[in-house]
């Protein structure tokens, strides 16, 4: 099979570009969640000003102390609302033209081989981190969950340096044992339900340190982190909805996988390193759902199952593609 250089080439370029735009993204990002901050900050004391706890003592004023001190308040607040605004609107339009560059890379990487990009971890984290980015950016249009992009970006963007770095490997044909209508069947159902799976995670993460600096008694340098983030409650439904969506889809992937096991090596399970730790993940995925369905555990408790099955869905990525010998090693690494 010949390789199409040209797109090959661009689906480098696209891949680096898209990561180029992610990180300007995060960049606005980060901007957006420190006016978010201070527009916190200012509506408190605003509420303090109105009850009468914090009175300014400036002179020279006709005005009473708190009447002045409240409209200033006011002033402040519609001028921080409005910038906030824009470098919200900025870091949506960026991260959607991100998706966009991103989808080009996946697409043209294929097209050069005219196959699926799923030949081998570099191109398996080409797709992932675009379905994330592509589930995220639908699930966050919703204005009072944009804060959370800062969180989102990070770890994607340090999964596309990784791969793009460490991971690469020239467009090519495939092994002979990838060469089945298997292939983009599975590895797309087990793509998407990781990818939402790792949404739902990171949503179980923010909780946790939303339940340690609750609403308005945030302290020290975690409160201030905190201090912009959804209440516990929202972040908890983000994160149990998607996984409610991560089990199932994960789970197809799964039965998916055996089915192709059973036409490639004449059986439907073989406790193959990556079989296992990915049957351990769809397990603590449920057992979170579980868990966050049982009344006495619907607190951190729950979260911290989801937590784990987040971290083991990273280790099935990495340590088990590019550590451990098995019949899944086609990392294009070992």
């Amino acid at each position: 099979m010949n390789v199409n250089n040209t797109l090959a080439s661009l689906s480098d370029v696209a891949f680096g570009s898209a990561f180029v735009i992610y990180f300007i993204g995060l960049v606005l990002a980060i901007v957006y969640y420190s006016k978010s901050r201070t527009i916190i900050d200012i509506t408190r004391e605003l509420e303090m000003v109105k009850t009468g706890e914090l009175v300014s003592v400036g002179g020279g004023s006709t005005e009473a102390p708190e009447a002045h001190e409240e409209s200033a308040l006011r002033a402040s607040l519609e001028e921080k609302e409005a910038s906030r605004e824009k470098f919200a609107n900025m870091t949506q339009l960026i991260i959607w033209l991100g998706v966009i560059v991103h989808l080009v890379a996946a697409v043209s990487r294929g097209l050069s081989v005219s196959r699926f990009p799923f030949g081998n971890l570099y191109e398996y984290v080409l797709v992932i981190s675009l379905f994330c980015m592509a589930v995220a950016a639908g699930f966050l249009q919703r204005k009072d969950l944009r804060i959370m992009w800062t969180w989102i970006l990070v770890p994607i963007l340090a999964l596309m340096f990784f791969g793009g770095t460490k991971l690469y490997a020239d467009s090519a044909p495939v092994v002979p044992a990838l060469k089945s209508m298997w292939l983009p069947i599975h590895v797309t159902t087990v793509a998407t339900g990781a990818s939402i799976g790792l949404i739902s995670g990171v949503a179980s993460l923010l909780y946790i340190l939303r339940m340690f600096q609750p609403v308005g008694k945030e302290k020290g340098p975690l409160g201030a982190i905190a201090k912009p983030l959804p209440t516990a409650k929202a972040l908890d439904t983000i994160a149990y909805r998607t996984a409610i969506v991560t089990v199932p889809v994960l789970g197809l992937g799964i039965v998916l996988g055996a089915i192709w096991a059973e036409s490639a090596w004449g059986r439907f399970w073989g406790w193959d390193p990556k079989e296992t730790v990915s049957f351990i993940t769809w397990i603590l995925y449920a057992a979170y759902l579980h868990a966050r369905a049982t009344a006495g555990w619907r607190d951190s408790r729950a979260a911290w199952i989801n937590i784990l099955a987040m971290g083991m869905m990273v280790f099935n990525l990495f340590f088990i593609n590019m550590v451990v010998s098995g019949l899944h090693s086609y990392a294009g690494l070992n």
